[in-house]
């Protein structure tokens, strides 16, 4: 291997490289002790590197510690027996579960310590929490090593010993409706050898001998190894609703929440990328449903209709919205529906008269576009009174209690931002982007409001997958980059939701280049339009945002002036190669099966680490996670790698592994701020803000 200007013959790739594997397949080997040795080198690499900014990301992180209310108590939610909510300390990383009796004969009571449960690991998260319907046993799924495989735990409350009912289990659960003094039913998902999961059980749990791996019965087993199967029940806990679903296929059975021994009801049957959502009231299902077009009709069927009944159209398709999702409730329905011309999000009260027809179609109001707004869980069937989560780019979270009756609006919590950086100091805007094709790409920008109309550093993020929409939302780590001078910028690239169905259909697949160009062209958007300094623009994505940012890197390195990409999915040709990963057959319907020569051709000519090429990158933060099973390890390491000994310049590039984490990265929150300030402190110093001596 002849080393290049960017590698040192002292660096991890030149002591690592192997002649005989050029392309660093032997990382996967994760047994191997030759893997382990190349990541800790390579985070002793990152670490002397980093040395001369770590002041300023400590500097960083008590920032952000200064600006947050560190003691946090949630948003209270009655149920019918008790009133449920969490508190979490101002040194704690992890909260505590409170109750107290609505009828107030007896004081709150601390019934789940999570700080407690997390004692001794180096990495907790809870998957899901389950009341029984007498709110007086919980359940609840955790994970201990970042793997997302779950354990199954229950005790009584509030003070009950804890006992383990099952391990490797999906994290969703969900009890029946069929409780005695003597049990009830559990249900709950496990995976197949690759992480899916492919099976449905339910286990009658003995309140007085609750045992570890009890006898479960198989509920449905599902045999494609694109489908996924999730379980949950119907706000009027009349049924509960099994999916099973690929990228862009729906099947949905029914069983009676309070027989759950019954033999599942198919509701909507599987029909290849059609995919489907099912609520319901008292007599009628309610359906979401994109076969009669990509946006989505919303159709009702009696609760009674006979097996092949046809289900009726209560709203069309239409070309202007997509619709996004269905709550039932006594009065009605809450839609969700996506303005394709406005990339915004909007709630919709539609109150049914007895037949089932829209009697009332009250829009529920924004009070500032663009902006996020969604209605927090709401368990009682029959209620009119809503709780609103709100939030923008300028305008932290805010919740809000909403009587559908009376339209009266009343605010419950803000969330507290304390510094010298105050979010009416902040202003946000948005422009338009021009794709190669003529496509019109939305870019969002936010800044102190006192520079957006000059051209600034920035930070340019993005996404563009699975049709999840970057929504604005409002960050307490974002404004020490915004109080320093910089802009941050959303590049709302097709792939994502933004824009609705169509938008994500035309980033997909074999339109997949798309994402590429869209995020390209709102770089050069950012500059044309004076927003950004042409010469001081970071590119950052996560995940499969990781794949449109090392994609781009790739093909334009010269418009950045560095790169984050973080736990990124940059070896898509290799992974979908190999179906014995998680994740790899349910991702078919995302970018295609290189089983087939035109597919794989296709991903062969975007993949990241199969398209580094001699040339000057710029400088690279690349982060992965051991325990990560949606994105491996090994593929920041092998992007890390080739871009070393390709790269012509001596940009820093710089690859970390957390070896005690999964995807979503350190679950404590503490751990996570100090992580987010080291990324920080990399981006000021790439744009020029901040100095770094050796």
């Amino acid at each position: 291997m002849k080393a290049q200007p960017g590698l040192r013959k002292d660096s991890p790739v030149a002591r690592h490289y192997l002649a005989d594997d050029p392309h660093w397949h032997w990382l996967e080997q994760r047994d191997a002790h030759a893997v382990e040795a190349f990541l800790e080198d390579a985070n002793e690499e990152h670490a002397r590197w980093f040395a001369p900014l770590a002041p300023l990301a400590e500097s960083l992180y008590q920032e952000n510690l200064e600006r947050r209310e560190l003691a946090v108590k949630s948003l209270e939610t009655a149920l019918d027996v008790f009133t449920f909510w969490s508190e979490t300390g101002a040194d704690d990383d992890y909260p505590r579960w409170w109750r107290a009796a609505l009828d107030a004969s007896s004081e709150p009571e601390c019934f789940f310590d999570v700080v407690e449960r997390a004692r001794g690991h180096a990495f907790f998260e809870i998957g899901d929490m389950a009341l029984t319907p007498d709110e007086q046993w919980l359940a609840w799924s955790e994970d201990t090593q970042g793997d997302e495989r779950y354990t199954l735990w229950l005790k009584a409350l509030p003070n009950g010993e804890p006992r383990k009912l099952a391990s490797d289990v999906g994290p969703a659960l969900c009890w029946a409706e069929d409780q005695t003094l003597k049990g009830a039913t559990l249900l709950f998902t496990r995976f197949d050898a690759t992480q899916r999961p492919d099976s449905l059980w339910r286990c009658e749990v003995d309140f007085a001998h609750p045992q570890e791996d009890a006898l479960a019965t198989l509920v449905l087993r599902e045999e494609d190894p694109e489908f996924w199967l999730g379980v949950g029940k119907t706000r009027s806990k009349a049924w509960l609703l099994i999916e099973t679903s690929a990228k862009d296929t729906s099947e949905i059975l029914a069983l009676p929440a309070d027989a759950p021994a019954t033999a599942p009801r198919v509701l909507h049957r599987r029909v290849k990328g059609v995919e489907a959502s099912i609520d319901h009231r008292p007599g009628t299902f309610y359906r979401l449903q994109n076969q009669a077009g990509p946006h989505f009709a919303l159709d009702a069927l009696a609760e009674d209709a006979d097996e092949g009944a046809e289900w009726q159209t209560l709203i069309p398709h239409r070309d202007e919205q997509t619709l996004e999702g269905i709550d039932a409730f006594a009065w009605g329905l809450m839609i969700a529906e996506r303005s394709h011309f406005e990339a915004q999000t909007r709630l919709r009260r539609l109150v049914l008269d007895d037949s089932g027809a829209i009697e009332r179609d009250d829009p529920i109001a924004l009070t500032q576009t663009p902006s996020s707004q969604l209605m927090e869980d709401a368990p009682h069937f029959d209620t009119t009174v809503v709780t609103l989560r709100e939030e923008s780019f300028t305008r932290p979270v805010s919740w809000y209690e909403l009587n559908l009756e009376t339209g009266e609006r009343r605010l419950l919590k803000r969330l507290p931002v304390h510094g010298r950086l105050a979010p009416e100091q902040l202003a946000s805007r948005r422009i338009w982007a021009t794709a190669s094709d003529g496509t019109r790409v939305p870019v969002s920008i936010v800044a102190r409001a006192d520079l957006i109309d000059q051209p600034l550093p920035t930070l340019l993020y993005g996404y563009g997958a699975y049709g999840e929409p970057l929504d604005p939302w409002f960050s307490i780590a974002r404004l020490s980059l915004l109080e320093r001078g910089v802009a941050f910028a959303v590049a709302h690239v097709r792939g994502g939701g933004e824009r609705g169905e169509p938008w994500y259909l035309e980033g997909k697949m074999a339109h997949k280049e798309n994402s590429f160009g869209d995020f390209l062209a709102a770089r050069q958007a950012l500059v044309d339009q004076g927003a950004s300094l042409a010469d001081k623009i970071v590119a950052c994505g996560a995940s499969a945002g990781g794949l449109l940012v090392g994609a781009c890197v790739n093909r334009a390195p010269e418009a950045f002036c560095a790169a984050v990409l973080d736990v990124p999915f940059l070896d898509v040709l290799r992974t979908m190669q190999n179906p014995d990963l998680p994740l790899t057959t349910a991702e078919y319907s995302e970018w295609g099966n290189p089983e087939a020569p035109e597919v794989y051709a296709r991903i062969q000519a975007y993949s990241p680490v199969d398209n580094i090429t001699p040339q000057a990158y710029p400088a690279l933060w690349i982060e992965g996670s051991w325990f990560d099973t949606r994105v491996s390890y090994w593929e920041p390491a092998k992007f890390y790698a080739g871009v070393r000994q390709c790269q012509t310049n001596d940009a820093p590039v710089l690859l970390y592994t957390d070896m005690d984490s999964g995807h979503g990265g350190a679950s404590g929150r503490f751990k996570a701020w100090k992580d987010a300030a080291r990324q920080d402190a990399f981006i000021l110093w790439a744009l020029g803000l901040t100095e770094r001596t050796d």
